[in-house]
């Protein structure tokens, strides 16, 4: 009996120590790694597919046939448009080309011919028709130069007022009315002093050597005397006007030509820039 409890005793340590040196697959700390390096490899697995989402393009975007395909799409529309800008181009230089030929024509006949360059100066005037005749019946070589034509016009007005001065005076050396004859000399003195400034206006223009027959303030100068000499014509007709002289209407009759010729002058004289312009000129 004590052989057999020794025996007992025996078998119990070594199996005690098997248990020791191989434990059991079902062992709880076993199964407890196990769910855990699963449970990390499913956690990497997740985040790998989080960090390539987003990043992946569609196969037709990847496909080198797609891209090559739509090449010759984006070259075709590129030569168009240079293309069409290129023809839009040519359009726009050739209108600026024919426009610069036509003005360019245009100045080079009216400096040509000297009834096309009285016309053209003439064109800014309310009396066009009265403008033209009375330069053009002048009897001087008519220049075709927009001041030399301006000069003329003003020589026209000094004729007529001139004219109309002495006019004036004839009537009153033979008019019985006392006053009336009074009026009329103050009429005719009044004139004279229009002519006088329309001298002035014809003196300005004549330039020495290095001078410009015309400049800002020689054409400021001229406005004023010839704006003066208007007045005094219509001072003149007031006179008569006031004393009730019987050749009121004739005198004012008599002067309606020189009225229009000194209206002619000042709009010559206020436009000359762009008359000049259009000659392709500057002050000379």
């Amino acid at each position: 009996m004590f052989r057999s409890s020794e025996s007992a005793r025996k078998m119990s340590k070594r199996l005690f120590k098997g248990l020791l040196q191989d434990p059991s697959p079902s062992s709880p700390s076993t199964s407890v790694q196990a769910h855990r390096k699963e449970a990390s490899n499913s956690s990497m697995e997740s985040i790998n597919v989080l960090k390539g989402y987003g990043k992946l393009s569609s196969p037709e975007a990847q496909s080198p046939r797609h891209r090559a395909s739509k090449r010759p799409l984006i070259l075709a529309v590129a030569v168009s448009s240079i293309v069409l800008l290129t023809i839009g181009l040519g359009l726009l230089v050739g209108a600026l080309i024919r426009e610069s030929s036509t003005e360019e024509s245009e100045s080079r006949s009216l400096r040509s011919s000297s009834a096309q360059s009285i016309r053209a100066v003439c064109s800014v005037t309310e009396h066009q028709d009265s403008c033209f005749t009375s330069i053009s019946s002048l009897n001087s070589s008519v220049k075709p130069d927009p001041e030399a034509i301006f000069e003329l016009s003003l020589r026209v007005c000094v004729n007529e007022v001139s004219d109309a001065s002495l006019f004036v005076r004839n009537l009153a050396k033979s008019s019985n009315d006392a006053r009336s004859k009074g009026a009329q000399g103050d009429c005719g003195g009044q004139l004279d002093d229009a002519a006088s400034r329309l001298g002035d206006s014809v003196a300005a223009m004549d330039a020495g050597p290095g001078e410009k027959a015309l400049t800002e303030l020689k054409i400021s100068n001229i406005q004023t005397w010839v704006s003066a000499a208007m007045t005094d014509q219509e001072t003149c007709l007031d006179g008569l006007e006031e004393m009730g002289s019987t050749v009121l209407d004739e005198v004012r009759d008599r002067l309606s030509r020189s009225r229009e010729f000194m209206s002619n002058s000042l709009a010559i004289c206020a436009q000359m820039s762009a008359i000049l312009d259009k000659f392709e000129m500057g002050m000379h």
